[in-house]
Protein backbone atom coordinates (compact mmCIF):
# COMPACT_ATOMS: atom_id res chain seq x y z
CA UNK A 1 0.00 0.00 0.00
CA UNK A 2 1.28 3.39 -0.52
CA UNK A 3 2.44 5.95 2.61
CA UNK A 4 -0.52 7.76 3.57
CA UNK A 5 -0.55 11.71 2.93
CA UNK A 6 0.24 12.03 6.62
CA UNK A 7 3.34 9.28 6.41
CA UNK A 8 6.18 11.50 6.61
CA UNK A 9 9.12 12.72 3.69
CA UNK A 10 11.54 9.62 4.29
CA UNK A 11 8.59 7.34 3.76
CA UNK A 12 7.04 9.20 0.99
CA UNK A 13 10.70 9.02 -0.41
CA UNK A 14 11.36 5.94 0.02
CA UNK A 15 7.75 4.98 -1.60
CA UNK A 16 8.38 7.26 -4.53
CA UNK A 17 12.05 5.21 -5.25
CA UNK A 18 10.54 2.44 -5.37
CA UNK A 19 7.58 3.27 -7.48
CA UNK A 20 10.10 5.17 -10.26
CA UNK A 21 12.41 1.60 -9.79
CA UNK A 22 10.00 -0.60 -10.93
CA UNK A 23 9.27 1.89 -13.42
CA UNK A 24 12.28 2.02 -14.77
CA UNK A 25 12.62 -1.67 -14.63
CA UNK A 26 9.73 -2.16 -16.65
CA UNK A 27 10.18 0.31 -19.63
CA UNK A 28 13.69 -1.25 -20.00
CA UNK A 29 11.50 -4.55 -20.38
CA UNK A 30 9.50 -3.42 -23.11
CA UNK A 31 12.52 -1.42 -24.76
CA UNK A 32 11.48 2.04 -24.01
CA UNK A 33 14.32 4.36 -24.89
CA UNK A 34 16.15 6.25 -21.41
CA UNK A 35 13.94 3.79 -19.59
CA UNK A 36 15.78 4.97 -16.61
CA UNK A 37 14.85 8.59 -16.99
CA UNK A 38 11.78 7.99 -19.07
CA UNK A 39 9.88 5.43 -16.79
CA UNK A 40 10.53 7.19 -13.41
CA UNK A 41 9.63 10.39 -15.29
CA UNK A 42 5.81 8.82 -16.77
CA UNK A 43 5.28 7.30 -13.73
CA UNK A 44 5.67 9.86 -10.87
CA UNK A 45 4.11 12.23 -13.63
CA UNK A 46 0.84 10.26 -14.00
CA UNK A 47 0.60 9.64 -9.93
CA UNK A 48 1.50 12.80 -9.26
CA UNK A 49 -1.18 14.11 -11.57
CA UNK A 50 -3.62 11.54 -9.67
CA UNK A 51 -2.95 13.36 -6.08
CA UNK A 52 -0.51 10.31 -4.70
CA UNK A 53 1.79 12.00 -2.22
CA UNK A 54 4.83 11.71 -4.23
CA UNK A 55 8.40 13.15 -2.14
CA UNK A 56 11.18 14.16 -4.76
CA UNK A 57 14.28 14.69 -2.96
CA UNK A 58 16.65 17.57 -3.96
CA UNK A 59 20.23 16.36 -3.27
CA UNK A 60 19.54 13.63 -4.77
CA UNK A 61 18.59 15.80 -8.09
CA UNK A 62 21.73 17.42 -7.30
CA UNK A 63 23.86 14.53 -7.13
CA UNK A 64 22.07 13.38 -10.60
CA UNK A 65 23.42 16.32 -12.19
CA UNK A 66 27.02 16.16 -10.75
CA UNK A 67 26.98 12.64 -12.17
CA UNK A 68 26.10 13.27 -15.41
CA UNK A 69 28.05 16.25 -15.91
CA UNK A 70 31.11 13.89 -14.94
CA UNK A 71 29.66 11.28 -17.58
CA UNK A 72 29.45 14.03 -20.17
CA UNK A 73 33.50 15.91 -19.64
CA UNK A 74 34.72 12.32 -20.09
CA UNK A 75 33.88 12.63 -23.65
CA UNK A 76 35.78 16.05 -24.57
CA UNK A 77 39.41 14.21 -25.75
CA UNK A 78 41.46 17.13 -27.14
CA UNK A 79 40.63 15.44 -30.59
CA UNK A 80 37.06 16.27 -29.66
CA UNK A 81 37.59 19.81 -28.51
CA UNK A 82 39.07 20.28 -32.13
CA UNK A 83 36.04 19.10 -33.65
CA UNK A 84 34.21 21.48 -31.40
CA UNK A 85 36.37 24.28 -32.71
CA UNK A 86 35.49 23.69 -36.00
CA UNK A 87 32.07 23.80 -35.57
CA UNK A 88 31.69 27.18 -33.39
CA UNK A 89 29.84 29.03 -36.48
CA UNK A 90 27.04 26.38 -36.40
CA UNK A 91 27.01 26.07 -32.49
CA UNK A 92 26.71 30.31 -33.06
CA UNK A 93 24.05 29.68 -35.48
CA UNK A 94 22.01 27.32 -33.02
CA UNK A 95 21.87 30.57 -30.44
CA UNK A 96 20.41 32.41 -32.60
CA UNK A 97 17.80 29.80 -33.57
CA UNK A 98 17.07 29.40 -29.93
CA UNK A 99 16.35 33.17 -29.34
CA UNK A 100 14.88 33.55 -32.69
CA UNK A 101 12.16 30.66 -31.11
CA UNK A 102 11.67 32.36 -28.04
CA UNK A 103 10.60 35.52 -29.56
CA UNK A 104 8.27 33.58 -31.61
CA UNK A 105 7.33 31.71 -29.28
CA UNK A 106 6.39 34.58 -26.50
CA UNK A 107 4.41 36.42 -29.29
CA UNK A 108 2.29 33.71 -29.66
CA UNK A 109 2.04 33.34 -25.97
CA UNK A 110 0.59 36.98 -25.73
CA UNK A 111 -1.80 36.62 -28.52
CA UNK A 112 -3.37 33.49 -27.63
CA UNK A 113 -3.05 34.42 -23.71
CA UNK A 114 -3.11 38.02 -23.03
CA UNK A 115 -0.53 37.77 -20.65
CA UNK A 116 2.17 40.66 -19.97
CA UNK A 117 5.28 40.53 -22.27
CA UNK A 118 7.66 39.47 -19.06
CA UNK A 119 5.27 36.10 -18.41
CA UNK A 120 5.36 35.53 -22.11
CA UNK A 121 8.75 36.58 -22.57
CA UNK A 122 10.56 34.39 -19.64
CA UNK A 123 8.10 31.49 -20.44
CA UNK A 124 8.99 31.23 -23.88
CA UNK A 125 12.61 31.32 -23.72
CA UNK A 126 14.59 28.11 -24.25
CA UNK A 127 16.55 27.96 -21.19
CA UNK A 128 16.18 26.65 -17.41
CA UNK A 129 13.02 26.64 -15.73
CA UNK A 130 14.78 28.47 -12.14
CA UNK A 131 16.98 30.58 -13.67
CA UNK A 132 13.87 31.84 -16.03
CA UNK A 133 11.45 31.88 -12.85
CA UNK A 134 13.96 33.89 -11.02
CA UNK A 135 14.04 36.31 -14.17
CA UNK A 136 10.37 36.58 -14.69
CA UNK A 137 10.34 37.52 -10.69
CA UNK A 138 12.58 40.34 -11.32
CA UNK A 139 10.99 41.39 -13.66
CA UNK A 140 7.40 41.64 -12.61
CA UNK A 141 6.16 38.62 -14.42
CA UNK A 142 3.85 35.66 -13.26
CA UNK A 143 6.69 33.33 -11.33
CA UNK A 144 3.81 30.18 -11.43
CA UNK A 145 3.08 30.34 -15.14
CA UNK A 146 6.90 30.44 -16.03
CA UNK A 147 7.68 27.67 -14.13
CA UNK A 148 5.01 25.47 -15.10
CA UNK A 149 5.69 26.42 -19.33
CA UNK A 150 8.99 25.31 -18.66
CA UNK A 151 8.07 22.13 -17.11
CA UNK A 152 5.36 21.09 -19.62
CA UNK A 153 7.92 21.77 -22.51
CA UNK A 154 10.65 20.06 -20.81
CA UNK A 155 8.16 16.75 -20.26
CA UNK A 156 6.96 17.26 -23.54
CA UNK A 157 10.58 17.45 -25.08
CA UNK A 158 12.04 14.16 -23.04
CA UNK A 159 9.52 12.46 -23.97
CA UNK A 160 9.28 12.87 -27.87
CA UNK A 161 12.59 13.22 -28.98
CA UNK A 162 13.93 10.04 -27.51
CA UNK A 163 10.99 7.70 -28.64
CA UNK A 164 10.98 9.92 -32.42
CA UNK A 165 14.60 8.74 -32.60
CA UNK A 166 14.32 4.89 -31.34
CA UNK A 167 10.98 4.66 -33.82
CA UNK A 168 13.35 6.04 -36.93
CA UNK A 169 16.46 3.42 -35.95
CA UNK A 170 18.74 6.06 -35.42
CA UNK A 171 20.60 4.56 -32.62
CA UNK A 172 24.50 4.34 -32.10
CA UNK A 173 25.37 6.07 -35.11
CA UNK A 174 27.65 8.29 -33.69
CA UNK A 175 29.57 6.59 -31.07
CA UNK A 176 32.10 8.88 -29.66
CA UNK A 177 33.62 6.72 -27.14
CA UNK A 178 34.08 8.29 -23.43
CA UNK A 179 37.86 8.26 -21.58
CA UNK A 180 38.97 7.00 -18.84
CA UNK A 181 38.63 3.57 -19.64
CA UNK A 182 37.86 1.13 -16.41
CA UNK A 183 37.11 2.38 -12.80
CA UNK A 184 39.83 3.24 -10.44
CA UNK A 185 38.62 3.52 -7.02
CA UNK A 186 41.53 5.94 -5.82
CA UNK A 187 41.27 7.83 -9.21
CA UNK A 188 36.96 8.07 -9.31
CA UNK A 189 37.87 9.76 -5.59
CA UNK A 190 39.78 11.93 -6.95
CA UNK A 191 37.57 13.00 -9.82
CA UNK A 192 34.47 13.29 -7.54
CA UNK A 193 36.73 15.79 -4.98
CA UNK A 194 38.18 18.06 -7.56
CA UNK A 195 34.15 18.13 -9.51
CA UNK A 196 32.99 18.65 -6.10
CA UNK A 197 34.96 21.56 -5.72
CA UNK A 198 34.50 23.04 -9.26
CA UNK A 199 30.24 22.69 -7.92
CA UNK A 200 31.42 24.47 -5.19
CA UNK A 201 33.26 27.41 -7.04
CA UNK A 202 30.45 27.71 -9.03
CA UNK A 203 27.60 27.71 -6.17
CA UNK A 204 29.59 30.19 -4.36
CA UNK A 205 29.64 32.85 -7.36
CA UNK A 206 25.92 31.99 -7.54
CA UNK A 207 25.94 30.38 -10.79
CA UNK A 208 22.90 28.88 -12.56
CA UNK A 209 23.64 25.37 -12.93
CA UNK A 210 26.57 24.52 -10.85
CA UNK A 211 25.76 20.74 -10.52
CA UNK A 212 26.11 19.85 -13.88
CA UNK A 213 28.34 22.83 -15.32
CA UNK A 214 30.77 22.71 -12.49
CA UNK A 215 31.04 18.93 -12.88
CA UNK A 216 31.21 19.47 -16.64
CA UNK A 217 33.99 22.16 -16.49
CA UNK A 218 36.09 20.56 -14.31
CA UNK A 219 35.98 16.63 -16.02
CA UNK A 220 36.32 18.75 -19.52
CA UNK A 221 39.35 20.50 -18.52
CA UNK A 222 41.01 17.01 -17.10
CA UNK A 223 39.70 15.18 -20.20
CA UNK A 224 41.29 18.05 -22.78
CA UNK A 225 44.66 17.88 -20.66
CA UNK A 226 44.53 13.80 -21.18
CA UNK A 227 44.42 13.20 -17.54
CA UNK A 228 41.87 9.86 -17.15
CA UNK A 229 41.64 9.56 -13.50
CA UNK A 230 38.46 6.82 -13.37
CA UNK A 231 35.89 5.85 -15.91
CA UNK A 232 32.14 6.06 -13.58
CA UNK A 233 31.09 2.87 -12.48
CA UNK A 234 27.77 1.00 -14.81
CA UNK A 235 25.38 2.12 -12.37
CA UNK A 236 26.06 5.49 -11.64
CA UNK A 237 24.60 6.83 -15.01
CA UNK A 238 21.63 5.03 -14.21
CA UNK A 239 21.05 6.16 -11.06
CA UNK A 240 21.41 9.85 -11.86
CA UNK A 241 19.12 9.25 -14.62
CA UNK A 242 16.68 8.29 -12.46
CA UNK A 243 16.75 10.73 -9.90
CA UNK A 244 16.47 13.26 -12.70
CA UNK A 245 13.13 11.73 -13.94
CA UNK A 246 11.80 11.78 -10.41
CA UNK A 247 12.88 15.87 -10.04
CA UNK A 248 10.92 15.98 -13.75
CA UNK A 249 7.96 14.31 -12.55
CA UNK A 250 7.04 15.54 -9.59
CA UNK A 251 6.33 18.62 -10.34
CA UNK A 252 3.41 17.36 -12.08
CA UNK A 253 0.69 17.96 -9.33
CA UNK A 254 -3.37 18.09 -8.97
CA UNK A 255 -2.93 22.16 -8.71
CA UNK A 256 -0.31 22.09 -11.82
CA UNK A 257 -2.94 20.79 -14.08
CA UNK A 258 -6.15 23.22 -12.71
CA UNK A 259 -4.25 26.35 -12.31
CA UNK A 260 -4.43 27.40 -15.93
CA UNK A 261 -5.39 24.71 -18.67
CA UNK A 262 -5.27 27.73 -21.57
CA UNK A 263 -1.90 28.42 -20.65
CA UNK A 264 -0.67 24.82 -20.52
CA UNK A 265 -2.39 24.27 -24.03
CA UNK A 266 -0.71 27.36 -25.34
CA UNK A 267 2.27 26.29 -24.04
CA UNK A 268 1.85 22.23 -25.60
CA UNK A 269 0.67 23.56 -28.75
CA UNK A 270 4.02 25.76 -29.12
CA UNK A 271 6.22 23.04 -27.99
CA UNK A 272 5.16 20.88 -30.55
CA UNK A 273 5.80 23.41 -32.96
CA UNK A 274 9.37 24.38 -32.02
CA UNK A 275 10.10 20.77 -32.10
CA UNK A 276 9.34 20.39 -35.02
CA UNK A 277 10.97 23.63 -36.28
CA UNK A 278 14.01 22.45 -34.48
CA UNK A 279 13.91 19.26 -36.48
CA UNK A 280 13.83 20.83 -39.13
CA UNK A 281 16.46 23.34 -38.61
CA UNK A 282 18.67 20.72 -37.58
CA UNK A 283 18.26 18.49 -40.29
CA UNK A 284 19.05 21.17 -42.53
CA UNK A 285 22.63 22.19 -40.61
CA UNK A 286 23.67 18.79 -40.32
CA UNK A 287 23.68 18.67 -43.97
CA UNK A 288 25.67 22.14 -44.61
CA UNK A 289 28.21 21.36 -41.64
CA UNK A 290 28.89 17.39 -41.90
CA UNK A 291 26.85 15.91 -38.45
CA UNK A 292 24.59 13.20 -38.58
CA UNK A 293 21.17 14.30 -39.01
CA UNK A 294 19.99 12.43 -35.29
CA UNK A 295 22.83 14.57 -33.72
CA UNK A 296 21.83 17.88 -35.16
CA UNK A 297 18.24 17.39 -34.43
CA UNK A 298 19.38 16.42 -30.42
CA UNK A 299 21.77 19.16 -30.47
CA UNK A 300 19.30 22.03 -31.76
CA UNK A 301 15.72 20.62 -29.52
CA UNK A 302 14.68 23.06 -27.41
CA UNK A 303 15.21 20.37 -24.18
CA UNK A 304 17.51 20.92 -21.04
CA UNK A 305 21.25 20.27 -21.38
CA UNK A 306 21.27 17.45 -18.82
CA UNK A 307 18.22 16.10 -20.73
CA UNK A 308 19.36 16.06 -24.54
CA UNK A 309 23.23 14.99 -23.92
CA UNK A 310 22.18 11.66 -21.84
CA UNK A 311 19.52 10.80 -24.54
CA UNK A 312 22.73 11.84 -26.42
CA UNK A 313 24.74 8.98 -24.57
CA UNK A 314 22.81 6.17 -24.29
CA UNK A 315 21.28 6.46 -28.11
CA UNK A 316 25.64 6.94 -29.35
CA UNK A 317 24.39 10.29 -31.00
CA UNK A 318 27.32 12.39 -30.68
CA UNK A 319 27.78 13.20 -26.97
CA UNK A 320 30.21 16.31 -26.96
CA UNK A 321 29.03 17.77 -29.88
CA UNK A 322 25.28 17.94 -28.27
CA UNK A 323 26.63 18.81 -24.88
CA UNK A 324 28.38 21.83 -26.61
CA UNK A 325 25.50 23.09 -28.54
CA UNK A 326 23.36 22.87 -25.05
CA UNK A 327 26.06 24.59 -22.92
CA UNK A 328 26.77 27.58 -24.83
CA UNK A 329 23.16 27.67 -25.92
CA UNK A 330 21.96 27.51 -22.29
CA UNK A 331 24.16 30.19 -20.96
CA UNK A 332 23.84 32.95 -24.49
CA UNK A 333 19.77 32.61 -23.75
CA UNK A 334 20.02 33.03 -20.13
CA UNK A 335 22.61 35.94 -20.90
CA UNK A 336 20.66 37.33 -23.45
CA UNK A 337 17.09 37.30 -22.97
CA UNK A 338 17.31 40.01 -20.03
CA UNK A 339 19.07 42.18 -22.40
CA UNK A 340 16.69 41.69 -25.36
CA UNK A 341 13.55 42.33 -23.03
CA UNK A 342 15.23 45.50 -21.80
CA UNK A 343 15.43 46.52 -25.63
CA UNK A 344 11.68 45.82 -26.25
CA UNK A 345 12.99 42.63 -28.43
CA UNK A 346 11.92 40.31 -26.27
Amino acid sequence: MWPPPSAGPVLRLAGTLGLATAAALAARALHVPLPWMLGPLLVTALCGVAGLPLQASNRLRNVGQWVIGIALGLYFTPAVLVLIGRLAPAIALGVAWALLLGHLFQRFLRRSNGVDRATACFAAAIGGASEMAVLAERHGGRVDRVAAAHSLRVLLVVLIVPLGLQFSGVQGLDPTPPAGGAVHVGGLALLLAVTAAGIAVLHRLQAPNPFVLGALAVTVALTAAGIALSALPAWASPAAQLFIGIALGTRFTPAFVQAAPRWLGSVAAGTLVMLAASALAGWGLAHVVGLHPATAVLATAPGGIAEMAITAKVLQLGVPVVTAFQVVRYVAVLTLTPLLYRRGAG
